[in-house]
């Protein structure tokens, strides 16, 4: 291939190797010289253009991009035309992409003009989505060199494995503690899982967390005709002769391999029996976000086996994502340490629906509503109390006037209750471990309830929120360590935090209460009076 600069006229059957601009003419790379061109170009004065042209024994960047491609699609892949260089390689169904990562290498390693590359091996794919691609460097290329990478393409280089398992059967076990929701959670999500992979959830069982009830019940869904059994353990797999993995060989089956080195993830479990895959899940499986069980249910769904090696393999790319509850390396495991917490009283709100006064200065029993908030906060084991002020300031902290407390005036509290989240957990000081938020308009919370909370907040266990509920219904004051400030520094708006508590539902502690006090806020006359007949 000759690469170089040329008069117009020498340049026909060259292409332009550079975009070439000269007052009106505009001549893109890539353009092959003829007539035309060489008559545009010597009317607009350009004595020189840099062209490449293709010698005895080379082939066009479009025809080797093609060739290699052809020679790398195997079964479910189908290639577009070249173009420029490139050849786009598309799953032609749905299924799991399965690459052969050495002959990838091979063809990478012939020459530099040469590329070839890939979605990640095993990655899940849609009927259309782009997988890989061929993408020549130069225009051109020796035929020997395409020859060279279409033999080294081997057989199915790049494959779709289509959905093979369509029946799912789903065992949970049970423990005291274990809330219905959870297990109605765990169904809906596991369902949304399955459903790319046009798998369904054909039978679902709930049994004590027993080595002999869960046996009978994978035995049952196994009769029933699933392809697959996914067990969700009430309590983690801790060992190979745990709950789960004894069931599995209490019927004849088999354990594969137990742990995997991806994280979330790590408590995974493979088994097998009447040669039907049965899978342990680990915690994280409950939750929608991308784990380690997803890319060993994929895999199986495609009828591809997981192997222990294929697991083991994992860990390079294996780290996911930062796992909220788990400590961190830094925190020495003492318990009580961890619960300096930091009480924060939110009194900055207009009242605006109040109708005019200030509902915080509104008087309960003979004393105003954000005193009696405050000193509640004092009276619980908060290791400080900060007050954050905003609308009527002066009046609200004349109205807390002896008492032990930290005010913070937040400049922005027209901007909605965000601002004044934000402005509580920007005062909260470094030694905190974690802070609760408390509204100042909430009088029925007392310093029980505020202890219950700092009691329940245990990051040496992941319980790094903690929120009071009754009714399943979740209600205020709210604990957050500070692994989460980052976050709430981030609200806006009249908008609080609840969808932060459940995007991080595995670190919430719920703190059982009765009454209303916990979702009674005074926002309106009415509610003013509600309180006062309590």
């Amino acid at each position: 291939m000759k690469f170089g600069p040329a008069s117009p006229a020498d340049a026909i059957g060259g292409v332009t190797v550079h975009t070439l601009r000269q007052g009106p003419l505009v001549l893109k790379k890539g353009t092959t010289i003829g007539p035309a061109e060489v008559d545009a170009l010597n009317k607009a004065g350009v004595k020189e253009v840099v062209v490449v042209r293709l010698e005895d024994g080379d082939v066009s960047e479009d025809v080797a991009a093609a060739s290699i491609a052809k020679a790398v699609a195997g079964d479910g892949v189908h290639v577009e035309r070249a173009f420029t260089g490139r050849s786009n390689l598309f799953a032609a169904r749905a299924g799991v992409l399965v690459v052969d990562r050495a002959a990838v290498d091979r063809i990478n390693g012939v020459d530099e003009a040469i590329t070839f590359a890939t979605l990640a091996a095993f990655k899940p794919v849609v009927e259309g989505e782009m997988i890989a691609t061929v993408k020549l460097i130069p225009f051109g290329v020796e035929a020997k060199l395409r020859n060279a990478a279409v033999a080294q393409a081997g057989r199915d280089a790049l494959r779709i494995a289509p959905y093979t398992i369509k029946k799912v059967g789903v065992v949970s076990t049970l423990l005291p503690g274990l809330a219905p929701k959870v297990i109605e959670k765990t169904l809906r999500v596991t369902a949304e899982r399955l459903a790319p992979a046009g798998a369904a959830i054909i039978a679902e069982r709930r049994v004590p967390h027993d080595e002999t009830d869960l046996a009978a019940s994978i035995k049952e869904l196994l009769g029933l005709g699933a392809e697959l059994v996914i067990v969700f353990g009430a309590s983690a797999i801790a060992d190979r002769r745990d709950v789960i993995p004894a069931a599995i060989t209490e019927i004849g089956g088999a354990i594969e391999h137990f742990g995997m080195p991806v994280d979330p993830g790590n408590l995974l479990l493979i088994g097998s029996a009447g040669g039907v895959p049965v899978l342990g899940a680990p915690g994280c499986a409950r939750s929608p976000v991308e784990n380690g069980f997803d890319w060993v249910l994929m895999r199986l769904l495609a009828g591809l086996k997981v192997s222990r090696s294929d697991l083991t393999g994992m860990g390079v790319g294996g780290l996911l994502m930062e796992i909220v509850t788990r400590p961190q390396p830094r925190t020495v495991p003492n318990l009580e340490g961890n619960r300096n917490v930091a009480a924060i009283v939110l009194a900055a709100g207009r009242s605006t629906r109040m109708g005019g006064p200030n509902k915080l200065l509104a008087e309960l029993d003979g004393k105003k509503l954000v005193r009696i908030a405050t000193e509640q906060a004092l009276a619980s084991k908060a290791s400080e109390v900060i007050v954050v002020t905003g609308h009527q300031a002066d009046l609200v902290e004349q109205a807390l006037s002896g008492l032990k407390v930290r005010f913070v005036r937040n400049p922005d509290f027209a901007g909605g209750l965000a601002s004044s989240v934000k402005s509580g957990i920007a005062a909260v000081p470094a030694n905190a471990d974690g802070a609760v938020i408390c509204l100042g308009d909430m009088p029925l919370i007392d310093a029980k309830l505020i202890d219950r909370l700092i009691e329940a907040f245990e990051p040496d266990r992941g319980h790094l929120i903690a929120v009071p509920v009754s009714d399943g219904r979740r209600g205020n004051p709210v604990l957050w360590s500070r692994r989460f400030f980052r976050e709430l520094m981030t609200l806006d708006g009249d908008v609080g935090a609840r969808h932060l508590i459940a995007k991080h539902a595995e670190a919430v502690a719920e703190v059982l209460v009765e009454g209303f006090g916990a979702f009674l806020d005074i926002d309106t006359p009415q509610a003013l009076e509600a309180a006062r007949r309590s």
